[in-house]
Parts: structure tokens; sequence; C-alpha cells
């Protein structure tokens, strides 16, 4: 071809795409658009961070309130499981339909509607507050200040008199109450609510960044978006600590009258006021998403990509990539029909089959794990819930966060391949539990509770069966083996109720009621000098507290190791499958993880529930929440069912690596085959010319040539 062939094609080209005579036109427009893109994308970036801090807020306040929801409601661990199982149910009921569909409409506009849902959700959570009846907790009454002297022998006698017909008819009608109150259902049904609102926002969110951010932004801003969702259950917890110490009636009643302390194991915080916040805060963060574009102009690195036969179909960028015959304004019907087969090419990918089983199960042992932690602190330590939250939220948070933060560095700074990704998921896992495991010989013994863990004459500890509230020295008093009103003794044991630890008389100035002449106590004169008690439980040994700051540092770097393999494993998600296959991918993921964690936190309850040693019991007789746990037994529970899980999930993982080597390795030598094809055909070209590598197509095989 000629010199001027040259340029008149040329001519005609630039002609096509631009006027002759305004060549700077295209630049700017190029450069402007460039410049919206990256501001648009980043005021995204910016909106889905503070959706995933909204969302992990008030996650992370519902796992705070967990034991005042117990308390308040009066019911077990395994019907508090099913409350916070039911987010998980909420995104079940729609999440394949969402991340299917959703990915052909205006995402943003959809995570806003969803954020709008989440926060009406919320702050259902706290309606039941302002429709049931104040608080009442078990306490020997006294008038404040009262220097009277009162027994409680003769109190609990007296409860036990023949009852007038109206004291009978009051009662009923307190029973009439409670059976109606079923007020819990509001909290679940408000959870429930906030599970459906969330569900658009991680399927969605995040294939709306990694189809619009360059392949080195990706992981970078996708771990940013992980951070800030580890980022809100720090405040979460901060905000559930600083509500346990607001007691639960806080302007409806008079705080001078209450005779409690959050120390106390009858305490209830403000449970209901960080829903309030929480909400507001969910509904702020729908706004932003109502102003931002459908799509953004891809990369050059992602339009290169698209051009193959992997092009995207079922996420479009407006006029920036052909449209494909399956476009927006495709029928449900015809969207529909596609939906099996893109299923079925999904789970048959055997590196995305594994992953999803590793993940499913890990989470399982992590969302069981984070949901009774408060609960574990409190029963394994002795520590009030204000204090549990304070340092979940202050100290192990901010370990998963960072670590969070750093496999996304990790990635992004060596470029870590798909093997690798696989090989620090997994090495983060086996570590972590291998770390987690320890936490076996960290525990507290059982506190000295006369009659459930060591007998009244306190010598030995009493098994199941020798387990009795009324012994010789409490016989004489008329006692209720059902009320927990805990007193510490002067012996340094606690008992389950004044009147069962024998005391004659009883004095109270303030908040302080003291006991004395407990016959009960004076059983081990020997090892106290006077037989006085107090309210409440007494303190565990001087060696606990010992042992519970050793398990918050291991924790931390238990937490640190786990989260390290959060962001490699998610970037292998996401580029073990197809393009056009990314937002339902993770919509299925989403949906396995959610479905099947559900049951996490009810058996974890359900098996925690079985190491209860002293249960509450409402007004009409049915029984209530745990008031006492057997530490071991509880430890055991929670930490080997955990330790159970995590195996399992490691096993599923060694299982991913390995296949994910051999797809590599398949590729590699595929590579090689093809590229010493080339060199031949190269050669034989120059020899024979372009119509001799026929013996190269895939039809070929010796013998043959004649028919080709």
């Amino acid at each position: 071809m000629d010199t001027s062939s040259k340029e008149n094609i040329q001519l005609f080209c630039k002609s096509s795409v631009q006027p002759v005579g305004r060549p700077s036109f295209k630049a700017k427009y190029s450069s402007s658009e460039k410049q919206q893109c990256c501001s648009e994308l980043k005021l995204f970036l910016g909106a889905l961070s503070f959706v995933f801090f909204a969302k992990a807020l008030a996650e992370g306040y519902l796992k705070s309130t967990i034991t005042q929801i117990e308390r308040r409601f009066e019911i077990s661990s395994s019907l508090v499981g099913a409350i916070d199982g039911s987010f998980e149910i909420g995104n079940l009921l729609i999440i394949t339909f969402v991340s299917y569909f959703g990915a052909r409409l205006h995402r943003p506009k959809i995570i806003g509607a969803g954020c709008l849902l989440m926060g009406v959700g919320t702050l259902l959570i706290a309606m039941p507050q302002f429709f049931m009846e104040q608080y009442r907790y078990e306490r020997h009454s006294l008038p404040s200040n009262s220097t009277l002297s009162t027994s409680p022998c003769l109190l609990e006698e007296d409860s036990q008199l023949p009852v007038s017909e109206e004291s009978q008819s009051q009662k009923n009608n307190e029973c009439k109450v409670d059976s109606s109150s079923s007020m819990w259902v509001y909290v679940f049904l408000g959870n429930l609510l906030r599970g459906i609102g969330e569900t658009p926002v991680q399927p969605l969110g995040i294939a709306y960044l990694d189809d619009f951010a360059s392949e080195d932004n990706a992981a970078f801003y996708i771990g940013c978006v992980q951070t800030f969702a580890i980022i809100g259950p720090i405040f979460g917890f901060l905000l559930g600590s600083f509500c346990a110490n607001l007691y639960v009636d806080i302007g409806f009643v008079n705080l001078d009258h209450i005779t409690i302390t959050p120390k106390d194991p009858q305490w209830v915080g403000a449970w209901w006021l960080g829903y309030l916040i929480a909400g507001t805060v969910s509904l702020l963060a729908a706004v932003p998403f109502w102003y931002l574009p459908k799509s953004l102009p891809r990369p050059q690195n992602k339009e290169d990509s698209n051009s193959s036969s992997e092009k995207s179909k079922f996420i479009m960028g407006d006029g920036t990539i052909t449209q494909t015959p399956l476009g927006e304004k495709a029928k449900i019907m015809e969207m529909a029909r596609d939906f099996l087969p893109s299923l079925k090419n999904i789970f048959g990918n055997p590196v995305y089959f594994l992953y999803l089983c590793a993940s499913t199960i890990q989470f399982n042992s992590l969302f069981g794990m984070v949901t009774y932690k408060p609960k574990y602190i409190e029963q394994q330590y002795g520590q009030s819930s204000a204090k549990a939250n304070f340092v979940i939220g202050v100290i192990n948070i901010p370990a998963v966060a960072l670590g969070i933060f750093s496999g996304g560095i990790v990635m992004k700074k060596f470029r870590v391949s798909m093997c690798g990704a696989a090989k620090l998921y997994l090495g983060s896992s086996i570590l972590g539990y291998l770390l987690f495991l320890s936490l076996f010989a960290l525990g507290c013994e059982n506190s000295d509770v006369a009659g459930l863990t060591i007998s009244y004459q306190g010598t030995k500890p009493v098994s199941y069966h020798e387990r009795a509230l009324f012994s010789d020295c409490n016989a004489r008093c008329k006692c209720s083996e059902t009320k927990w009103e805990p007193m510490c003794g002067a012996n340094g044991i606690t008992y389950a109720s004044a009147c069962l630890a024998g005391c004659q008389t009883s004095t109270r100035n303030g908040t302080t009621t003291i006991f004395y002449n407990c016959t009960c106590v004076k059983i081990t004169a020997s090892r106290s000098e006077n037989s006085s008690g107090l309210v409440g439980r007494c303190q565990k040994d001087n060696g606990c507290p010992k042992m519970f700051l050793y398990f918050l540092v291991l924790s931390v770097i238990t937490s640190y190791t786990l989260s390290l393999g959060g962001i490699p494993g998610y970037i292998l998600l996401l580029r073990c499958i197809k393009p056009q296959l990314k937002s339902f991918a993770l919509g299925i993921y989403t949906l396995a993880i959610r479905v099947l964690g559900i049951p996490a936190p009810v058996y974890f309850g359900v098996l925690i529930d079985t190491s209860c040693l002293k249960w509450g019991f409402k007004k009409c007789g049915s029984r209530g929440s745990c008031r006492l746990y057997d530490s071991n037994a509880f430890r055991h529970i929670y930490l080997g069912l955990t330790m159970i899980l995590g195996t399992i999930s490691i096993f599923l993982s060694t299982a991913l690596l390995f296949s994910l080597k051999k797809k590599c390795v398949s590729k590699h030598r595929s590579f090689r085959t093809n590229k010493e094809k080339t060199k031949v055909s190269i050669k034989i070209r120059k020899e024979n010319g372009p119509a001799s590598d026929y013996w190269l197509q895939p039809n070929y095989w010796p013998g043959k040539e004649t028919q080709l």
C-alpha cells in the first residue's frame, strides 16, 4: 500500500470520529469525563462506606444488647439466637432476585431504597419500650435510708399466708398481662425488615465498585469499604456500653428509687436507646445514592477485557460499551430464562463452590462466637455488660478492622495472584484457630454459690443430683426456690437470696442493703468473724482478673489473624467467576452465608442453655432467662463448637487450594502448548506459506489431511 493511500485511510478514520478542524475537542472532553467519573466513583465509595458503617453499627449494637434483651423480655438464649437470626431470614427472602435482576437496574437507587428499609426496621426494634410496662426486678424491698430491722425469713413467711380475693384477682390480672406481652416479636420483625433492607448493599455495591474501578484499585477500594464495615461495630459496642450503664426506664421513672446497679445480674440497661440512634444513621445513609448515576465510564483495562468473549452482559454502562440483546429494556421473562443456566454455571465452578462451603462453615463459627461473646465475658470472667461491650468495641473490633485493611494493602502492594490469595486465606485460618485453641486454658472456675456449685458447708463442689437450695440452716425460713435475689456473705459465698442464707435482720442505706445474723453464713464461722452479707453476687477469685487480661490479649491477636484473610478470600471470589456473573455470584454467596448462618446463633444458644444452673421465672410461673451458668460447661461448649466449625472450614479451604493449583497448572500447560504451536506455525509459514498451518486447527488428526 502506497503512502497516499495510507494518508487517505487515516483521514477518513479521523473524520468518522470527530469533525475535521477540531482535534482538541475529544481530548478536552475525555479529560473532563475522566475527572467526573473519578469524582463520582469516589462519591459512591464514600457513600457505600458510610452505608457499611451504618449497617455494621446496628449489627454491632444488636450483639451488645443480647443479654439486655434476654433479661428484659425474660426469654432463653435460644430464642434470643432466633431473634438475631431473623436478619438472615430477611436477606434470604429477596437476595437472589435483588442480586440477579438488580444488576440490570439502577443499582445506586436500589441501595438507597434498602437503606430506608434498614432505618425503619432498626427504629421498629426500639418500639416495645414505649408500649411495655416498667421493668420490675426481684429485690428484697426496704424503705430508703431505713434503719428498721426486718427479717427476710418473716417476710417470706408472710408471703406464704393465705391471700385475699383482691390480691388473688390482682395476680391473675398480672398473669394475663404477662401472657399477652410477647413484645419481643416486634424486635424479631424489626430485625427481619432490617435484613431485607440490607440485601442489595453488598452484592450490588461491591460489584459496582469492581466494575468501574481499575484492577489495581479494586482490591484497595473493597478493603476500605470492609474496613468501615468493621469500624461500625466499634461504635456499636461502645454505644452498647454507654446505654448499658443507663437504666432501662430512664426518663420514665425516678432513678433515686432504683436499688440495683449495673453490676447486678438483674440490671437491664437502656437497650432501646441505641436503636433510635442507629436507625437515624441508616436513614441518613440513603440520601447520596439517589443522586448517583446508574453507571460510569469503565477504565481502559476493563474496556479491553470486555471486548473478549466474557464481555459483561448483566452490568451495562450507558454508552460506554456495546449493548447486547439482553439490554436494560429486556423483558422479565427473557431475563428469567437465563436464571437457571447462570446458576448452573456458577455452581459448576469448583473453586467458587469450595470457597462458598468453606466460608459458610467459617461464618457459622464466627456468627455464633460474636453473638455470645459479651455473654461469655460476663459469665466467665464476672464482668458487667457495659464493660464487656466496651472492651469488645475498643480492643477486639479494631484488631479485626486492622486485619481486613492489612489484607487489602498486601493484595495491592504485592499484586498477589489467585493461588497466593488462596494460600493467604488458608494460612490465616490455620494460625487463627490454633491461637483460638489456647483460650480453653484461660477460663475461670465457677463462683461459689451455695446449693448450686458448692455445698452450704462450703467444703466440696456439688454434683447435678446433689444440687439443692434448701439446707438445715434455712429450714425454718419459708423461702421461694424460684427467686434469684443474690446475696454475698461475709464468707465469700453467694446465696440465691437472703432468705436462703437464713438472714434474721436487714437494713438499707441508699442503694446498699446489709443483712445480719445469717444462719447459713455462720456455718463457715472459721472463715468469717461475722455472719452478715450484702446485696449482689460475690466477685470471682483474685486470679480471674489476670485470666481476663490474658484472654483479651490473645483474643486481639486471634481476631487480627483470622481477619487478615478476609480480603484475599473476597478477591478470590471475584476473580474465579466470569465477569457477567459477578453480581449474581456475589448474591448467591451472600444468600448461602445468610441462609446457612441463620441456625448458628440458635444452636449455639440451645447448647449454651444446657449449662444453666439457675433459671429465672416469670410472674405466672413460666421459665424466664438464665440467672447463673456453669462456667466450665459454658466455656467448653462455646469454644469447642467454634473450634469444630473452624476445623471443618480449614479442610475445605485446603481442598480449595489444591483445586485452584490444579487449574493453574492446567492453564500454564495450555499456555505453553499454544506458545510452542505458534512458534512452529511461524516457522512453517516462512517455508510454505500461511495455508500450511492447517494442522494446528482443533479438527486435525493424522491421516485426515486430504479431508481438510
